[in-house]
C-alpha cells in the first residue's frame, strides 16, 4: 500500500502544506495545482505513481491548506507564487524533477523552467495553456478586462468565478460522467476561498494572469532549445483552456505526446482518472531514464 505523507514547511514565514510519496531516491515529479482548489486535486493520481516516482504536491499560498497571507503581507502575483515554490523545492533538497501543472500551476511551472532550464526533467501539462491558442473567450474576456481596468465595473465580471455555483461549474462542465465527480472537491475548494480576506488574493492573481502570456515567446524559446518531453493531456470539452491550447505544443516541440480525453473536462483526474494516469506513467516511465532523471 502506497503512503501519502501530509506535511508542512515553513518558507519565507509562510507554512506551506503538501503532500509527499514515493522514494525519495526515485525521480521525482512536482504537481502544481491550479484555480480553486489544492494539492487535493491529485490525491488520486499520487497512490498512480509513487510506486514508481518521488511525487511532491504543494498547496500554493492561499490555497488549500497552506496559510492565505493578507495582500498586505503577500503580494500575490504568479512571480511570488513562484519565489515561494522555487525556495519550498530548494528547502527539501530537489534539484532536478519533472513538473505537472495544471491551471494556476502551469505559469508557475513555466517561470521554473525559466529560470532553471535544466532542472526540469519532463513537463505534463493538464489543460495548463502555454500559448494563445485554446482561451475559450467567454471564460477569458471579463478577466482580461479586469486585468487591464481594474475597478467595481470590471471586478463585478470576475467576482462571479468565486461563488459556489461558478466553482461547481468547474468540476461539472463538459464531463460525460458527472456522477463520478465527488461534490466534495467543489465544496471544498468553495470554503477555502471563502475564508476572510481570500476574496482579495483571488482578485490579485486574476488581475496578474495578464502578465503569463507575454512569457510565452521566452517559453516558446525553452521549448525548442531544449527539447523538454512534454505531454499534454487534456480533458477535450474544457470550456476555460480549450484542446487547440493542447495542440499548440506540437509548434514548438514536434515529438510533443497530444492527448484529448473525450468527455473529460476542466478537472480531468476527477472524471478519468484511469485514462489519464495510464497516459501519464506510461509518459513518466519512457521519459525519466537514468540519463535524464
Amino acid at each position: 500500500m502506497i503512503e501519502t505523507l501530509h506535511q508542512y514547511a515553513t518558507v519565507d514565514g509562510h507554512r506551506i502544506f503538501y503532500r509527499e510519496a514515493g522514494l525519495r531516491d526515485a525521480p521525482t515529479v512536482v504537481l502544481l495545482h491550479g484555480f480553486p482548489t489544492g494539492s487535493r486535486m491529485f490525491r488520486r493520481l499520487i497512490p498512480e505513481l509513487a510506486d514508481r516516482f518521488h511525487v511532491i504536491a504543494p498547496d500554493h499560498v492561499g490555497f488549500g491548506h497552506s496559510d492565505i497571507p493578507s495582500v498586505d503581507e503577500f503580494p500575490y502575483t504568479f512571480d511570488a507564487l513562484t519565489d515561494v515554490t522555487e525556495r519550498f523545492l530548494a528547502q527539501l533538497g530537489i534539484t532536478s524533477y519533472a513538473i505537472y501543472v495544471q491551471d494556476y500551476g502551469a505559469p508557475l511551472g513555466w517561470r521554473l523552467a525559466l529560470r532553471n532550464p535544466t532542472a526540469i526533467t519532463a513537463v505534463i501539462t493538464q489543460n495548463g495553456n502555454a500559448y494563445e491558442d485554446g482561451f475559450v473567450a467567454d471564460f477569458w474576456e471579463p478577466v482580461w478586462a479586469y486585468a487591464n481596468d481594474p475597478g467595481p465595473e470590471t471586478e463585478q465580471g470576475v467576482r462571479g468565478a468565486l461563488s459556489l455555483e461558478a466553482v461547481r461549474w468547474q468540476y461539472l462542465h463538459g464531463v460525460d460522467r458527472p456522477e463520478l465527480v465527488d461534490p466534495d472537491t467543489w465544496t471544498s475548494d468553495y470554503r477555502d476561498i471563502s475564508r476572510p480576506g481570500n476574496d482579495l488574493a483571488q482578485l490579485s492573481l486574476f488581475r496578474d494572469y495578464a502578465t503569463n502570456p507575454p512569457l510565452y515567446p521566452r517559453l516558446h524559446e525553452y521549448f525548442r532549445e531544449n527539447r523538454v518531453p512534454l505531454l499534454a493531456i487534456w480533458g477535450a470539452e474544457d470550456l476555460i483552456f480549450g484542446p487547440d491550447g493542447a495542440r499548440a505544443f506540437a509548434r514548438d516541440l514536434p515529438d510533443a505526446e497530444i492527448h484529448l480525453v473525450s468527455g473529460g473536462g476542466h478537472f480531468l483526474l476527477e472524471s478519468h482518472l484511469e485514462t489519464a494516469a495510464g497516459h501519464i506513467r506510461d509518459f513518466l516511465t519512457r521519459s525519466l531514464s537514468p540519463a535524464r532523471a
